[in-house]
């Protein structure tokens, strides 16, 4: 840099690069921290925009409208569009801060009393709202990472000759990495809706793996020497927690287990008699406070469940532990005995206590002091929690057998990444943690007949490529992770589009049965009060109904066709009863008309012939001369074979609802249920219960006008369609049930908190 083109030094020393004093020997370390930290965080920049289509395509199918539906799905060509320039600004602001930190241009400290009140204005509301969004996500790694930030900066300051940095200088802090993703979107004209996704998404992918870059720095600067030995202490007077420095079933020095570890409130230390926590940190905590509790009050006890303990397998008597290198062996020896005929022992599940004894076994066999050693305290509890993980797994009655099967030979990879990185239990997004929930919920959502061969092959494989293939390195999981999802996204297109047929398809028959109905209830009011010979009867209930549907759906109801269609209807019925010598009168008049519009009603169905019509007209001419002679008996054996309704052929067992009797009365509950009913959204899922079993069905759809609602399986099928009041009375009776909300809860996230729950009972946090 010219000196013409420095710009003029602050007030007070001034700290440039030579003055600062980085020496030659730091010029290849700071490089290696830049590599390393732009790779990283253009990975998850490239996760962020991988995940953008499946999210605003969820928000699509949830708007409110359909301009709302229009934004989202423009919203995925405009992103498409501008993602690169995005990128290139992100990753040019990213250098270009490391750059600065370098050359010395280190931002002066901002001192409050330096702000001047006429130059401060009001933010708009889009602003304030984009501000907090960045703050919030700033102050959350603040507070997660603290300790590896403080040891960070304090590293840095070494490379900047000592002088401190401030609290946003840090080239690779949570604040500049923040702000340069919006300075990335500040020229997209996206709106204020789009741009909280995004930041939402930023916040998921990229700031929620600062932790283990932040500990990745700190790792390659104290290999280079630079304060190997720093010491981190909390300062009193912050509100930062502690941060996540303790094993499961340890406590950092000075904290009983009972007090808050990663993620506790600031406030106070965790309620270990309270409802599990939400956040995934402090549920670890507190797991790891109730295993250190049942360890040392029923350390000889079974775990919740029956399974023993990692640490009931040791010799009696052992004093020395094994290093983390011999259990990793033992791991990875185990690893190579699971891969081997892998397929064949896929087809029996793989127990939990089963695992242990081999994994002691293992651990003592190679062991240079035979009988005298066990596992570390945090490396038991780790094994325990993972081993209490599968046996929920085996338990999860969400689950088909096959799949339970298939993902239990995920337990030794598994224990190997927990023992490795904690923040499988701590992070959604970690790519173990996603691949395992994704082929569980697949497990649940795709496990029709007609998809369960190839989903389960499916995860045969990415269980048979973990167990063959991990060996330490966790971006095998995003793999597998991306692969599969694809495989998810054409099963999910085929099982949407199954479905989408099937709703299209009962719309039609709904208004077939809309009609079918207004035509029964029409015939229905013809007949109340008349006697009439079984002959006219049941061509009016059978075959003159058809008719007034086929008018009904052609012409409509308020149509001459449809009125005259169902005057002929009353005519013929008026015609079946003894009538006086005026009616009789009356009747031959009308009887020519009412035969030609009678004839043109069985020609609209087109199932008779011409002779076929010729004959049923004359044996209802031939019942209405019985009926008015006063000879019943002549009439009553009157009898004219009726075709098959074509209308109950194109309804097939549907025209069953259209026919089936109506509760007269319901109960004050039942109608209560159907009141909550008409709330029920589309995509919910209901049980229907038959004796012990118990089958999950979506509701589809429901008719606004005869009130049906149509069920499909976990393969778009259609499977039933049930009156509203059926359903009501039914759950009335326990028959049908809607599906908890947290059975679609990720699977491990439902794991982590039935073992909490289970542990505070054990330990007796809980009744």
């Amino acid at each position: 840099m010219s000196t013409q083109d420095r710009p003029p030094p602050p007030p007070g020393p001034v700290t440039t690069l030579a003055s600062r004093g980085i020496q030659p020997r730091f010029s290849e370390l700071v490089q290696s921290c830049r590599k390393l930290v732009m790779n990283r965080l253009a990975e998850h920049l490239t996760r962020l925009f991988g995940q953008v289509d499946d999210t605003l395509f969820e928000c699509a199918e949830k708007a409110e409208n359909n301009q709302v539906q229009t934004l989202f799905f423009d919203s995925m060509r405009d992103i498409r569009k501008q993602r690169p320039q995005i990128e290139r600004t992100y990753h040019q602001r990213i250098a270009k801060n490391f750059e600065d930190f370098l050359s010395g241009k280190l931002k002066p400290e901002t001192n409050t009393g330096d702000l001047n009140a006429d130059h401060l204005q009001l933010l708009d509301n889009e602003e304030y709202e984009e501000n907090l969004l960045v703050t919030n996500m700033v102050s959350r790694v603040k507070a997660r990472c603290a300790q590896s930030l403080f040891a960070l900066d304090q590293r840095l300051a070494v490379l900047n000759g000592g002088r401190k940095l401030g609290d946003d200088d840090n080239p690779f802090g949570p604040q500049a990495v923040a702000l340069a993703f919006r300075e990335a979107l500040e020229p997209c004209p996206f709106p204020l809706r789009i741009k909280t996704i995004l930041y939402m998404l930023f916040d998921q992918h990229v700031m929620l793996g600062m932790d283990s870059l932040y500990e990745a720095l700190n790792q390659r600067l104290i290999q280079a020497g630079v304060l190997p030995n720093l010491k981190y202490s909390v300062q009193r007077s912050t509100s930062v927690p502690h941060p996540q420095s303790a094993a499961p079933g340890q406590a950092p020095p000075g904290q009983s287990p009972q007090q808050p570890q990663a993620g506790a409130p600031a406030g106070g230390p965790l309620d270990l008699s309270a409802a599990p926590p939400s956040d995934p940190g402090q549920l670890f905590s507190g797991l790891a406070a109730l295993l250190g509790e049942r360890r040392l009050h029923h350390g000889d006890a079974p775990l919740p469940g029956g399974t023993p303990s990692i640490a009931s397998f040791a010799p009696r008597g052992a004093t020395r532990t094994y290093s983390a290198a011999e259990l990793l062996e033992a791991l990875n020896r185990l690893q190579q005995q699971s891969a081997q005929d892998l397929a064949s022992k896929l087809r029996q599940p793989q127990r939990v206590e089963g695992l242990k004894a081999e994994l002691q076994e293992q651990l003592e066999s190679h062991s240079h002091l035979p009988g005298q050693q066990k596992l570390p305290d945090y490396e038991a509890d780790v094994i325990d929690l993972v081993g209490m993980l599968f046996d929920f797994i085996l338990d999860d009655d969400n689950l088909a057998d096959v799949y339970k099967t298939a993902l239990s030979h995920l337990h030794t990879p598994y224990l190997k990444v927990a023992l490795q990185d904690k923040a499988l239990f701590t992070q959604h997004h970690h790519p173990a943690r996603r691949l395992l929930n994704c082929m569980a919920q697949s497990g649940v959502l795709y496990a029709g007949e007609g998809e369960e061969r190839g989903l389960l092959a499916k995860m045969h494989w990415v269980v048979e490529r973990v167990v063959h293939g991990f060996s330490g390195d966790l971006l095998l999981f995003d793999s597998l992770l991306d692969e599969f999802n694809e495989y998810i996204g054409t099963l999910r297109h085929k099982v949407e589009l199954r479905e989408q047929r099937a709703v299209e398809a009962a719309k039609g028959r709904d208004k077939l049965l809309g009609a079918r109905q207004q035509a029964v209830d029409v015939i229905g009011q013809l007949l109340a009060g008349r006697e009439l010979p079984g002959m006219i009867q049941q061509f009016l209930e059978l075959t003159w109904t058809d008719v007034l549907v086929f008018v009904l759906l052609r012409h409509g109801d308020r149509s001459n066709e449809w009125q005259r269609t169902v005057e002929v209807a009353e005519q013929l019925a008026w015609s079946g009863t003894p009538l006086d010598a005026d009616g009789r009168a009356r009747l031959q008049q009308m009887r020519i008309p009412m035969l030609e519009d009678l004839r043109k009603g069985l020609e609209l169905l087109g199932g008779y012939h011409e002779d076929g019509i010729r004959r049923l007209l004359q044996d209802l001419v031939a019942c209405q001369h019985a009926v008015q002679s006063q000879q019943p008996q002549v009439a009553a054996r009157i009898q004219s074979p009726l075709p098959e309704s074509k209308l109950g052929e194109m309804l097939g067992e549907d025209a069953e609802l259209a026919t089936s009797p109506r509760p007269a009365t319901l109960s004050s509950s039942a109608q209560a249920l159907m009141k909550e009913l008409t709330q029920v959204e589309f995509g919910t899922w209901f049980e229907f219960i038959d004796g012990p079993d118990a089958r999950p069905l979506k509701l589809s759809w429901y008719s606004p006008t005869t009130r049906n609602y149509m069920f499909v399986d976990h393969s778009g099928q259609r499977v039933a369609i049930v009156p509203i009041t059926q359903l009501a009375q039914d759950m009335e009776q326990g028959l049908v049930r809607l599906v908890p909300p947290e059975r679609s809860t990720p699977l491990v996230d439902r794991a982590m908190s039935a073992i909490y729950r289970v542990l505070q009972r054990f330990t007796g946090r809980t009744a």
